[in-house]
């Protein structure tokens, strides 16, 4: 059958075994100081490793492969379960939910308390999955907006999931790692924050045809936020 899998370039992977860690699958293994895709049956197709590679050697190539065979990865995660982790994982990569106390402060913003829920957020790092994105808000932010907007906290973090990223510093498209989010998860509606700037334009972009491709429809919203901090105009579609 033809699907999506995984393909590794073995040019650019150093070997780190961080993909491997994040496979939960056992798809992929260290083999010659490379990281191979072991067992076409054991990838899900999902990407938990995209956001763990550090050299952005993993991608999504649609091609002819054995289906996934979730008994098979259940029979050898059993096999497996008394050996101990890979020792190269990175804690930064570990998704996590954050739980703030009503009226706590965090002593580094003095009265402002943070509204952060979700650890990482940088669209790369991001899981495809996580309990976090169930039933969620999501907003897609470009990096400067949280700078730019004094109470970007109250004002966009507050009850919503968020994943950060800026496509001319990062140097890629994320709109496949979005996609996969939004087809992955219930989302209820996503906002998007730009700066008004040339270059915040290939995030929306981005997030648009994340939108497109992801099977469901979602509501969007796009804030543009001046380097004033001012909201300059808010779109919905």
């Amino acid at each position: 059958m033809k699907r999506r899998i995984i393909e590794i370039d073995e040019v650019r992977c150093d070997g780190c075994g961080l993909c491997a860690n994040a496979c939960h699958e056992g798809a992929i293994g260290i083999v010659d100081g490379k990281a191979k895709l072991l067992r076409d049956d054991y990838c899900d197709g999902m990407g938990d490793c995209l956001p763990a590679c550090p050299r952005d050697a993993i991608r999504f190539v649609e091609r002819e492969a054995a289906a996934y065979d979730e008994a098979a990865v259940t029979a050898y995660r059993a096999a497996k379960a008394g050996e101990k982790p890979l020792p190269c994982g990175c804690p930064g990569t570990a998704s996590r939910t954050i739980e703030h106390n009503e009226g706590e402060s965090c002593a580094c913003a003095g009265e402002a308390p943070s509204r952060l829920t979700n650890f990482p957020v940088q669209i790369q790092l991001a899981p495809v999955r996580a309990p976090y994105f169930d039933s969620a808000d999501l907003l897609i932010a470009a990096d400067c907006t949280a700078y730019a907007c004094g109470a970007f906290h109250e004002r966009f973090i507050k009850g919503r999931a968020t994943v950060i990223g800026c496509p001319k510093l990062d140097g890629v498209n994320y709109a496949e790692k979005l996609a996969a989010i939004l087809a992955s998860n219930d989302i209820r509606s996503v906002t998007l924050t730009r700066i008004l700037v040339p270059c915040c334009g290939g995030l929306e972009r981005m997030a648009k045809e994340a939108l497109r491709n992801c099977g469901k429809n979602i509501p969007l919203e796009v804030v543009t936020i001046g380097m004033d901090g001012g909201i300059v105009r808010t779109e919905r579609g």
